[in-house]
């Protein structure tokens, strides 16, 4: 049951004031203290129990309260007309000590049958019995749990550790859904009574504005699951006959697994004043009573209201923020994402702004909350956000954006220079169910522009939806996702530069992972090359793409002609190894020329072919003489090299030509991209020579003619790029055509490069 979420000023952490029982009420606590429970689940318990009575107006004449403690028996620690305030009830609850014993919850459910609520005022007020057990009785409990709520008591059944779900369940009053809970989210399962006791008027809130609302949640359970491990050899024996019988038995293993049950959970949630965090740029949202509040700022923003940038949407624009609201997210991420475009729209919008802004909603299907334009007015707007529900379901966010590009702008026809910028801003905390390349594709065929905000663990998603690494913002934490307000903005009203998408190109990344490099910094490089890739659009026709390791060994990650998808190929690269040890880089090199950049192993002839190299510098001496045999092949080599200095040996790796690219340390190499990509994209407009590297295997001559080339086979092979063994005495109708390599083969079959 995920925990309900601080940005929103939840009433969950605010009981005291915002919700508040005052009716005339008997509470009985009963306490699981048996040895399944154990002593660290009855201190929670304990916790439990003083945090409801946080919010209870304990008096003779108004709410009592009252403990048992069960076990193998059940003891009464105090009855219901004991103490007459809060505090002699919370300090009696604390001094309750662990007894230990059986799970009997039947026999102290038959104890409050036969003998009523000690102290209590029997049905002359309403009576509420607060269950707090592991679920695992050693009797029956269905019955004399049915007996009680037949004489009017309201039984809730709050789980401790990791409690069994179905006695629970036969255990609490109707509706359920309402009266299970669980003790290890003391604050949550505080809401969830409260809420309920607030539904039959018993409580009350202090602000009207609170609701009572369902939101999709999960019980789990830790349980032991017998799994079949194999056969073996087993010997039987029969009390008929002496003899033992040979045979294969099963056998079986025993783990322990968590279990998940969907359900509903209820509960209150009241606006406060913190409750949009208010507060930007780092600063720190306090609370002033139940309507004020007070801002914290760093110094640079000490000046401005809330801590916020002076900023502003010079540019015209439709802008749909789309905002996931699946069960995979959870309530949590949800309200995160409303927190953060009521940020945006207040500090960015203003009466003379061009831009309008709409809310969709997407899990099973997508939902237009708000749309695009319908609110000029900014406060109107942000009320608006407030009525937005959370609806749980499936991730299907390729759906989505699809149906985003349909109909997420209405039905406006304009076109061209009439029409404004479209801009979808998806924001997300997991991962599509669903696929999302092809309607990625489709909206950005409609013109929309696609920008992403999301947490680390979906940045390689978000990547490949919107098309470059530039258009996505991640965030660690709540705070850092409002800090990525200004960056949001300076992205609405940019434009990119076009690149070389559709130039060919058969490219290798060359990574030093040896010891001198280290994990992190590896970590460093492969995000670097993720995001370079990310620039070109990777397929057999277009760009082409494999990575090489070298440290104690080389390795090859993958193979040109190996990851034909952009989705592919960011797993590949997220997945290469770290090799450690010492690394040669001119070893490296060789690898490349003889076993990646060859056309058995995927390059194209007719295609321009780079290799990038990334390193600190350690072990490039041996490397400028295998550089260089690459280049003379007509293979283009760039350094980039890492570190405050650079060594000799990187800049002889570099070659006469402007072929190195100095970065200053691993965490800098985002910033030298452009850079690489300029280079790459006029490597991938040189002329190429046909025959370098060479087509043609098994020693064979490359020779251009025409426009194309021909291989010359030595003696013994034949065929297009003599990658045919044939003997002396087959007939040459056997052979083909090609024998000899005398037959030119045309360029235009290799060459599928568009543009070329």
């Amino acid at each position: 049951m995920p925990p309900f979420l601080l940005l929103e000023t939840v009433c969950i952490f605010l009981f005291s004031r915002v919700m508040w029982c005052s009716a005339a009420v008997d509470i009985l606590f009963l306490l699981d203290g048996s040895n399944s429970v154990g002593k660290g689940s009855f201190e929670r318990s304990k916790h439990f129990a003083i945090t409801v009575c946080d919010a209870l107006d304990i008096s003779t004449e108004r709410v009592r309260v009252g403990a048992f403690q069960f076990s193998s028996t059940p003891h009464l620690e105090f009855p219901l007309d004991s103490f007459s305030t809060q505090q002699e009830v919370k300090a009696k609850i604390k001094r309750m000590v662990f007894k230990g014993g059986r799970t009997e919850t039947g026999l102290a459910l038959k104890y409050l049958l036969n003998r009523g609520f000690p102290g209590g005022r029997n049905a002359s007020v309403p009576q509420i019995l607060v269950i707090v057990t592991d679920g695992k009785s050693q009797g029956h409990v269905a019955l004399p749990a049915k007996q009680l709520k037949e004489k009017g008591v309201t039984v809730f059944a709050v789980g401790v550790r990791f409690p069994r779900w179905e006695e629970l369940h036969a255990l609490a009053s109707e509706p359920r859904e309402q009266h299970v809970l669980l003790a290890e989210q003391v604050e949550d399962a505080t809401n969830g009574l409260f809420s309920t006791l607030s539904n039959s008027a018993i409580c009350s809130s202090t602000t009207p504005d609170c609701r009572v609302e369902a939101h999709p949640c999960e019980r789990r359970t830790l349980e032991m699951v017998r799994e079949f491990a194999g056969n073996a050899p087993c010997w039987r024996g029969s009390r008929r006959t002496p003899a033992v019988l040979a045979a294969h038995c099963p056998f079986y293993s025993w783990k322990r697994v968590f279990l998940a049950h969907p359900t509903t959970c209820y509960r209150t949630t009241c606006p406060g004043p913190c409750d949009s965090q208010p507060c930007q740029n780092g600063g720190t949202c306090v609370p002033e009573g139940l309507d004020g509040y007070q801002c914290l700022c760093p110094l640079a923003f000490g000046g401005e209201a809330n801590c916020a940038p002076k900023l502003s949407l010079e540019c015209r624009v439709d802008l749909l923020f789309l905002l996931d609201s699946s069960a995979g997210t959870t309530l949590d991420g949800f309200l995160r994402a409303k927190a953060f475009v009521k940020q945006f729209v207040q500090a960015v919008l203003s009466e003379d702004s061009r831009a309008r802004v709409g809310v969709a909603t997407y899990s099973r299907e997508l939902l237009v909350a708000v749309p695009v334009g319908e609110y000029q007015d900014v406060p109107d707007l942000v009320r608006s956000l407030d009525g937005i529900p959370f609806r749980g379901g499936p991730t299907l966010m390729g759906s989505a954006l699809r149906q985003a590009a349909d109909r997420g702008f209405g039905s406006a026809t304009r076109t061209g220079q009439d029409r404004p910028r479209r801009v979808v801003v998806l924001l997300t905390e997991s991962r599509s169910e669903d696929e999302v390349a092809g309607p990625a594709r489709y909206a950005r065929a409609r013109e929309l522009l696609l920008l992403g905000v999301g947490s680390e663990a979906v940045q390689a998603e978000l990547e490949e939806i919107m098309g470059s690494p530039k258009h996505v913002m991640v965030y660690s934490d709540p705070q850092d996702l409002l800090n990525q307000i200004p960056e949001l903005q300076g992205k609405l009203c940019s434009r990119q530069r076009p690149g070389c998408r559709t130039q060919a190109l058969d490219l290798v990344f060359m990574l030093d992972t040896s010891a001198s490099v280290g994990p992190e910094n590896f970590a460093q490089m492969q995000s670097f090359v993720r995001s370079c890739a990310l620039q070109f659009e990777v397929n057999p026709d277009v760009t082409q793409v494999g990575l090489v390791v070298y440290g104690s060994q080389v390795q090859t990650a993958f193979g040109l002609d190996t990851k034909p998808t952009q989705a592919a190929l960011l797993r590949a690269i997220s997945q290469a190894p770290y090799l450690g040890g010492v690394g040669s880089a001119g070893t490296a090199l060789l690898h490349i020329y003889d076993k990646v950049m060859t056309v058995q192993r995927g390059a194209r002839p007719g295609v321009p072919k780079a290799v990038v190299v990334l390193t600190g510098g350690r072990g490039t001496e041996d490397a400028a003489v295998p550089a260089q045999k690459l280049r003379n092949n007509g293979i283009s080599v760039l350094v980039m090299g890492v570190g405050p200095v650079l060594s000799e040996g990187l800049r002889r790796l570099a070659g006469p030509r402007d072929s190195l690219i100095h970065v200053a340390a691993y965490t800098d190499l985002r910033y030298h991209q452009d850079m690489l990509i300029e280079w790459l994209c006029g490597e991938a407009k040189r002329p190429v020579n046909l025959c370098k590297p060479s087509p043609c295997v098994n020693e064979g001559s490359c020779v251009l003619q025409n426009g194309s080339y021909r291989c010359e086979c030595r003696d013994g092979w034949e065929g297009p790029h003599c990658e045919n063994r044939f003997l002396r005495g087959d007939a040459p109708e056997a052979r083909g055509s090609h024998a000899g390599g005398q037959q030119p083969y045309p360029s235009q079959q290799l060459q599928r490069r568009p543009g070329h």
